[in-house]
């Protein structure tokens, strides 16, 4: 603490009124205030949450030369195949450059995404397949996994991406066709393409509803209860209820979900800008609009991290990027910052205990 030093010509003058005493004393007070403020020890206020930092076990990144590529998506897809209620989360992450030879079969709770700001930074000569051959071939289970941010040419010509909800196709360039139906046409219930280009023909099959938005496709070959599109270059033209399609020209308003990206040796996080009126993708006529945002910016969140330190770490100033893991919570996540980007990475999973509201967004911009 530090006190201001004593004026000695204060004891040599006349004593002062009440009035002039009381000022007198609140103006020492206020002093010695304003120097405890001012002259408090750092170690008196709270550690400012670190930016950045690694991403944590669970993110598995490569690039063309990592060895053994297939054995290891291999190996995750054994554990999370059939794990629907387990604890397992992963995110694959895959640098620039062309992979031959892949087939990246998803299972639950995994994601696949590309590190280049277009798709087509990004080539797989293979495929990303979902299919149902641990539930007998029904797909309506296929929760809880995605694809993003890829170029694929199918060794085959045509994709399967086999799900039922929960489950986007983002920002995807398939040079060739999609099969949204599992092995031998089974049950399939729903799913979500947004900011994708399929060269050839999607062939819905068995799927039984289905929403696109703000894409182009080559051609959609069927409906059974209800399919949806929006802002999709080459959708069928509006019929409901026979055949059952609902089409929009263009969305009216839209936003697409911010990614992980390398800039460089740098990872940051793109954010697109908002489209209005929106048909085709965002990133076919060339770099798309929007922010990047260095990862230094962000609190690089891992399993074992407490809601106290999170909203810290928003008061602070810094976005959210979840690593794969599950959170148990004992108090509400508060996103009460305009243009907070809160991110999660392979299917991160907040769950909150006792009763609490897992997460609150306030009425903010952004």
């Amino acid at each position: 603490m530090h006190v201001p030093p004593t004026d000695s010509s204060l004891f040599h003058r006349p004593p002062p009124s009440s009035a002039r005493r009381r000022a007198t004393v609140l103006s020492a007070v206020s002093a010695l205030v304003m120097s405890f403020l001012v002259f408090a020890p750092a170690g008196a206020a709270s550690a400012d949450v670190p930016g950045g930092g690694d991403l944590g076990p669970n993110v598995k990144v490569f690039d063309p030369s990592t060895p053994d590529i297939q054995g290891q998506v291999d190996a995750i897809f054994k554990q999370q195949e059939s794990a629907q209620f387990g604890q397992g989360r992963y995110q694959l992450l895959f640098k620039p450059g062309t992979y031959d030879n892949i087939n990246a079969q998803l299972g639950f709770y995994t994601s696949i995404s590309g590190l280049g700001l277009s798709p087509d930074d990004t080539n797989i000569n293979g495929d990303v397949t979902v299919d149902a051959g641990w539930f007998d071939g029904n797909a309506t289970q296929n929760f809880w996994r995605s694809a993003e941010n890829l170029a694929l040419k199918p060794v085959s010509g045509t994709d399967r991406w086999a799900v039922s909800q929960a489950a986007p196709f983002r920002r995807m360039h398939v040079k060739g066709g999609l099969n949204l139906a599992p092995d031998g046409y089974g049950w399939a219930s729903g799913g979500y393409i947004a900011d994708s280009k399929i060269d050839g023909s999607v062939g819905p099959y068995s799927q039984q509803q289905w929403y696109t938005r703000d894409s182009q496709v080559g051609g959609w070959g069927n409906g059974v209860w209800n399919m949806v599109f929006s802002g999709v270059e080459g959708a069928p033209a509006q019929s409901f209820p026979e055949p059952p399609y609902t089409t929009l020209d263009t969305t009216p308003v839209s936003r697409e979900k911010p990614f992980l990206y390398l800039d460089g040796d740098d990872y940051k996080v793109f954010v697109p800008a908002k489209r209005t009126d929106a048909h085709g993708t965002s990133w076919g006529g060339g770099t798309p609009q929007g922010e990047s945002i260095p990862l230094d910016k962000f609190y690089v969140v891992k399993p074992g991290a407490t809601a106290e330190t999170i909203n810290a770490a928003v008061k602070q100033g810094l976005h959210l990027l979840f690593t794969p893991g599950v959170y148990h919570v004992d108090r509400t996540i508060d996103i009460d910052r305009a243009d907070t980007v809160v991110l999660g990475l392979g299917y991160a999973t907040i769950v909150p205990d006792n009763g609490v509201t897992a997460m609150k967004v306030g009425d903010v911009d952004g």
